[in-house]
């Protein structure tokens, strides 16, 4: 079957096309590429090929260019790539700029600027609270039902999927020692996430409205937020995660556009606060994500979560993220938080899981508490498209490697 012609029901059909970046065989030139079911189009070789004015935002290293240009040249550069790879009389330009998959290399898509994780999940929240405070008359925080709470992460250890996760070290005290320890965390955790990637900027002193939201932010992709969470346990009083959490954050190779999940768009869960005002999507269109999340350990699914539960949703993460002034940048990811449904089946870490342990998960290779070196992670998803069809995410994998001062077992 011609690379052209993608199998009806296709995930990444002509409905989806993704974007990221990848090199040839023999080539350490990166270019901007775009996905058709099992194969990825040069997007600048086929702009240039056909004359096209987005030529020269195609033909980048990064998605950057092209996240900076703005709304109106994403829209126009969406319509054109349809148009290249659905017009028959394109076929014979566009084909020879068509790759298989498996013969290209995929990097990171995009230079990160900042990056900020939320905590957005109501199930994922009480879950948390359950666990670690149960005598709590409520087991979520004050605010947490006035404001997105979030942390600052770390920009330079966000890596593209299939990158190998080091087992992290550092301090980690459990209650029944007298003194902290140094070694590899032994409770090494995951957080199935979706992360939101900006392109527009915003000045330093300004807040973005609600309203604004898709006018800068680009897309979205998968994101699993990496754990330690012995080091978090010990570190995070009182201010919050640091070293369990910035070791690796995994996202997809493929970002997909926020205009190929209009039939994804839901209403977030009913609010049981009165909001105030800059959060009050009440008078907004709705901007919740149907995303239907699965998380495999060494192929065998664990656990699926479904984001349309998310309480919070990403226009009033960006909101509340700029709201006192703090601007964005090209390049910004923020990630939601970890992604938790009300059914255990739905949750979107091992904590949760397992109950910080308690019930370890029966996988075909053994019981798992937290995950053992050697072990891979895979977060997939797709979301409902036009016409009965399904819009496809890029997954998310990583690979669990021993800490160079010894691995350690997380069963």
């Amino acid at each position: 079957m011609p690379p052209f012609d993608v199998p009806e029901g296709d995930p990444f059909g002509p409905h989806n096309l993704p974007y990221g970046v990848f090199s040839l065989p023999g080539s350490e030139s990166r270019t901007v590429g775009v996905r058709l079911g099992d194969h990825v189009l040069d997007a600048g070789a086929a702009a240039r090929a056909l004359s096209s004015p987005y030529a020269a935002v195609l033909s980048q290293p990064t998605l950057n260019p092209l996240l900076a240009a703005g709304r109106t040249t994403w829209s126009d550069v969406r319509r054109a790539l349809t148009a290249w790879l659905t017009v028959p009389s394109h076929q014979q330009t566009i084909t020879p700029h068509l790759h298989p998959l498996t013969s290209v290399t995929l990097h990171l898509p995009f230079e990160v600027a900042d990056y900020v994780d939320f905590y957005a999940s109501e199930n994922h929240a009480r879950n948390v609270g359950q666990i670690f405070r149960p005598d709590a008359v409520d087991s979520l925080t004050p605010n947490w039902k006035h404001m997105p709470i979030g942390y600052h992460g770390r920009s330079g250890t966000v890596v593209v999927s299939g990158t190998e996760v080091v087992r992290p070290a550092g301090q980690r005290k459990p209650p029944t020692d007298p003194a902290p320890v140094f070694g590899p965390s032994t409770r090494l955790d995951i957080e199935a996430e979706v992360g939101f990637l900006v392109g527009t900027p915003s000045p330093m002193g300004t807040a973005v409205p609600l309203s604004s939201f898709r006018d800068h932010v680009f897309g979205l992709c998968l994101l699993n937020d990496w754990s330690a969470r012995d080091v978090q346990a010990w570190e995070y009083v009182p201010l919050g995660p640091f070293l369990g959490k910035s070791f690796a954050t995994s996202v997809s190779a493929w970002i997909t556009p926020l205009d190929a999940l209009e039939e994804a768009r839901v209403a977030p869960p009913e609010r049981t606060h009165n909001l105030l005002p800059y959060l009050d999507d009440t008078a907004e269109e709705p901007s919740g994500y149907d995303l239907r999340i699965s998380v495999a350990i060494n192929g065998h699914v664990v656990s699926e979560p479904p984001f349309s539960t998310m309480y919070w949703t990403a226009a009033q993460q960006l909101t509340h993220m700029t709201v006192n002034g703090a601007s964005l940048r090209t390049g910004d990811l923020y990630g939601s938080g970890t992604v938790s449904g009300p059914s255990e089946r739905e949750r979107g870490s091992l904590l949760e899981l397992t109950w910080n342990g308690r019930d370890p998960l029966e996988l075909p290779d053994g019981k798992r508490t937290f995950l053992e070196d050697g072990d891979e992670v895979t977060l997939t998803a797709w979301a409902p498209g036009p016409d009965g069809t399904r819009v496809g995410l890029g997954e998310v994998r990583g690979r669990v490697v021993p800490n160079p001062s010894g691995g350690v077992s997380g069963r």
